[in-house]
């Protein structure tokens, strides 16, 4: 029985019982060495053994550089179900797992197939997953349970991770956590007697509690030895841990040598009593040495295992032993392993050499490349460094390296990508190896929020080399940290010298990133670069050098919102779903803002909002700061347009306040519109005004002359609104000036839309017709229905009630149906005032839906199974059955059939 813990075991018997009841939960439990994680878990697995069936895993410090070598352990009893799980699901897994060919699959699908293989494995009885020592699993295997555990929802499951604190407090981040303190005085007296066998003084009680600030482990362990003086406890005053350790120390020092060594040599195979064993005679040992430990209690027996009485024990039998005994302990397991354990193999050879051995560090190379080609970029770094560390030629040394700090940067690690090239550039590398390593920092630079230095690194890198292709790619780049800017005239510049390069280039695909560049650099500063746009996206398929993972593909992909044209489809190559597949956790928060941006200026609202959210979460995980005000302003704008009033104004504040930090200008344009906007829809012109005109200033300010930012026919709206029509009319004229310098259909339909809302009764029709015409050569349907509420009220302004009706009655339905909450709102009593009696759709039930929910609508709407559906939204098939009947609920319906009926305008 645990003393001192009633309360943690009431919570994961909490935890347990939802979950036979069907409700699925995850619970971290946090807390330093010693406070009784493991007791925690071994007593949930008794409870929970009679009623749930029971996965067990334990991290340990030598698999936890060998990618999801925690996620097979943990698995290795649902491997004959893989194959139930969706294909690519399947495959990713497999890949991850090394159960089949090495597969392009992102770290989103291998925890959606977690999150699959565990609800599947509980469909016949709950399931209680428990894994301890968590800060001990490999990256990739942590990323992947844990993004299975925060979407375990309505399945039979209870995910509990135990882990130490604070290495652990990171990975947890949205899981409901339990941080364990020590017990109370009470219950360290009742500890200490039980352990004892007899009463402790008080003053040596005192003494325990005042050391140990309650820590179980700490009391248990100094209250078993009543011989050891506190005060000859060495270092003292030190951290439990630490006094817990020279605990351990003292009492391996009690054993024979060879029990010593043998406990050493149990540490280092990680407990495997077969390779124990096998690697036993090499060091002049036999298993019987072992026999004083086990006499001891320090370490038991577990079938094939030999299992230490806690992590810190075992970290003293290794850290104890001098160093030559250790490294020859590692050559001894790597000699002993089985062939199939490889990159095991590298890694205790890399510990079984001082100083460089150029063989080993060939085989750390190649277990670092395995690691990279599994996704595990985390694992794959630090298995570069180590490779670089042994390698005896500077120049493998620095590549390797440089190797490390681009998988640190893969797996979304700024601060140890930074770290490692700091490193790289201190050993005066090739120079080579020197450009590689500046342009990698330049590009996390630009991510993380550091745009000036970022764009003055690839400036300079860029007027450094001789090569051609190299020099516009890095141009390129800049554009890319300008944009972020908003900095119009250092655009134009770069876009002319782009240009200047561009003939020097003889590869028609080595010209795409270049152009696509120049479109949007001219665009920004009001200029028509739609030729250069559409030059660079005939040339994306024709040999251009960018791989599935470059970080170029996010913003090659936002060529569609430069254009807003109905071309806009054909965009991206490859498609917007084989580039998530294949993205980087460093490069999907870039992709994830484009893509959702497209959809949100097109019909697709709700899969934009749920982009949206992953971007932000993925940008704040992996700090890239840049990512995330993209992210919170994109957000943001989308909010305005839904209607969603308090998400709109706290994403606002939260994007001012990061572009406010790093200088990014662009994106505060779009929060500036989007809170403009916003009291448009609210009838508040006043408040309108007031942020469209400080919207205006500050593009002005940057030179950003591109008219698609600039709030024209919103400014003139609310100018009218309050009866500035003089004003209202010279906003529209000036923005239709503008418009026609640019050329293209999107901002022209908002210039004529502007025009007709000053117009004089007998010339609106053609200004709203125009206006129209141009938007049905855009993917804008929002946009589109404001051109058509405007129309609508103009008329009714001007008499003819009975015309006004059409056009009110398809924006009604436009913004009905995408969700535009407000301005739905604004046409129905429009509508009602040309004397029509109103019918609304019945489509404000999307208001009620989440946005989990409304995703699984459309999806099976769309004809896909419950399955596909959830292969699409990386969750459990019984979690869409789940949020389903949610919806029926909700919308008052029992069947697909009902439902597709009710969302067929959708289609």
């Amino acid at each position: 029985m645990l003393v001192g813990r009633d309360a943690e075991t009431a919570r994961l018997d909490q935890v347990v019982a939802a979950a036979r009841l069907g409700q699925g939960g995850a619970l971290a439990v946090l807390g330093e060495p010693g406070m009784g994680k493991t007791s925690l878990l071994d007593t949930t697995a008794r409870r929970a053994a009679a009623s749930c069936r029971i996965l067990r895993a334990t991290g340990t410090p030598s698999e936890s550089e060998v990618a999801f070598a925690g996620l097979s352990e943990l698995l290795a009893p649902l491997r004959d179900l893989v194959d139930d799980l969706p294909d690519r699901q399947a495959d990713a897994l497999r890949s991850a797992l090394a159960l089949g060919p090495a597969h392009a699959g992102d770290r989103l699908a291998v925890g959606a197939a977690v999150l699959g293989l565990l609800t599947r494995y509980a469909r016949d009885a709950p399931l209680a997953v428990l894994v301890d020592d968590l800060h001990l699993w490999d990256v990739p295997s942590l990323q992947a349970l844990t993004f299975a555990a925060r979407r375990v929802l309505d399945d039979p499951v209870a995910i509990v991770l135990a882990g130490r604190t604070p290495e652990t407090d990171a990975a947890v981040t949205g899981l409901e956590t339990l941080r364990l303190a020590g017990v109370t005085e009470e219950s360290a007296r009742t500890l200490t007697e039980r352990t004892a066998g007899q009463p402790l003084t008080t003053e040596r009680l005192a003494g325990l509690y005042r050391l140990t600030a309650g820590n179980p482990l700490a009391l248990v362990e100094l209250a078993t030895d009543p011989d050891l003086p506190l005060a000859d406890v060495p270092g003292m005053p030190a951290t439990v841990p630490e006094t817990v350790s020279r605990v351990f120390e003292h009492r391996i020092g009690r054993l024979p040598e060879p029990a010593q060594r043998m406990l050493m040599l149990a540490a280092v195979a990680d407990g495997d009593l077969a390779v124990i064993q096998a690697a036993a005679p090499a060091l002049d040992l036999t298993p019987d040495d072992l026999a004083p430990a086990l006499d001891a209690g320090l370490v038991g027996r577990a079938s094939s295992h030999v299992t230490f009485r806690h992590p810190l024990l075992r970290a003293a039998a290794y850290s104890r032993s001098p160093s030559e005994r250790r490294r020859a302990a590692h050559r001894a397991v790597a000699d002993a392993l089985p062939p199939r354990e490889e990159d095991r193999r590298a890694w205790h050879l890399a510990e079984s050499v001082w100083g460089t051995d150029a063989g080993i560090a060939d085989l750390v190379d190649a277990a670092a490349a395995r690691a990279a080609a599994r996704r595990g970029f985390a694992v794959a770094s630090r298995s570069y460094e180590r490779a670089a560390g042994l390698s005896a030629s500077p120049p493998d040394r620095d590549l390797r390296l440089l190797r490390a700090a681009q998988n640190a940067w893969g797996a979304g690690d700024a601060r140890r990508a930074a770290d490692l090239l700091d490193a790289v550039e201190a050993g005066r590398p090739e120079s080579s190896t020197l450009f590689a390593a500046h342009e990698l920092r330049a590009t996390v630079a630009v991510k993380t929020g550091a745009l000036r230095p970022a764009l003055h690194m690839l400036l300079d890198l860029a007027h450094r080399t001789d090569d051609v292709k190299q020099r516009a790619r890095l141009l390129a780049d800049a554009v890319y940290a300008t944009l972020f800017l908003g900095g119009a005239a250092t655009a134009t510049s770069l876009a002319d010298e782009l240009t200047a390069v561009l003939p020097e280039i003889e590869r028609p695909g080595s010209r795409a990133v270049p152009l696509l560049a120049c479109g949007m650099a001219r665009m920004l500063a009001g200029q028509d670069g739609s030729a250069d746009l559409r030059a660079g996206v005939a040339l994306l398929d024709d040999g251009t050098e960018l791989g599935p993972g470059d970080q170029r593909w996010p913003w090659v992909m936002a060529a569609p919102l430069y254009l807003r044209d109905d071309s806009g489809e054909a965009v991206p190559r490859p498609s917007v779903q084989t580039m998530r597949h294949d993205a980087t956790p460093s490069m999907l928060p870039g992709l994830l803002v484009v893509t959702a941006r497209y959809d949100a200026t097109t019909q697709d609202w709700s899969r934009a909002e749920a982009d949206y959210t992953l971007a932000l979460d993925l940008a704040r995980e992996t700090g890239q700061t840049s990512e995330e005000a993209a992210a919170l302003a994109g957000r943001c704008a989308l909010a305005a347009r839904q209607g969603a009033v308090d998400r709109c104004r706290a994403d606002a504040a939260d994007a001012l306040a990061l572009c406010a930090e790093t200088d990014m200008h662009f994106f505060a344009a779009w929060v500036r519109f989007a809170l403009g906007d916003l009291a448009l829809s609210l009838g508040d012109a006043t408040t309108a005004i007031t942020e469209l005109t400080a919207l205006e200033q500050h593009l002005d300010e940057h030179g950003m002359a591109d008219p698609d930012p600039w709030p024209g026919p919103e400014l003139t709206e609310a100018l009218a609104r309050s009866g500035d029509l003089d004003g209202a009319r010279e906003q529209a004229r000036r923005f239709r000036t503008a418009c026609a310098e640019k050329g293209q259909p999107w901002a022209l339909a908002r210039a004529h839309r502007a025009l007709g809302l000053v117009a004089d009764d007998d010339d609106l029709d053609a200004e709203f017709d125009a206006a129209l015409r141009w938007h049905d050569r855009t993917p804008d349907t929002f946009e589109t229905a404001r051109t058509r509420l405007a129309y609508g009220a103009r008329l009714r302004r001007a008499g003819r009630r009975v015309d006004a009706r059409e056009p009110l009655r398809a924006a009604l339905d436009d913004f009905e149906r995408l969700g535009a909450r407000l301005w739905a709102d604004v046409t129905a009593r429009e509508l009602t005032a040309t004397g029509e009696s109103v019918r609304r759709s019945g489509q404000g039930w999307r208001a009620e839906l989440t946005s989990q929910e409304l995703q699984v609508a459309l999806l099976l709407a769309e004809g896909q199974t419950t399955r596909q559906a959830a292969e699409t939204l990386f969750l459990s098939p019984k979690t869409v059955e789940y949020h389903l009947r949610k919806i029926y609920t909700k919308l008052d319906i029992h069947s697909r059939e009902e439902l597709a009926a009710r969302l067929a305008d959708l289609a």
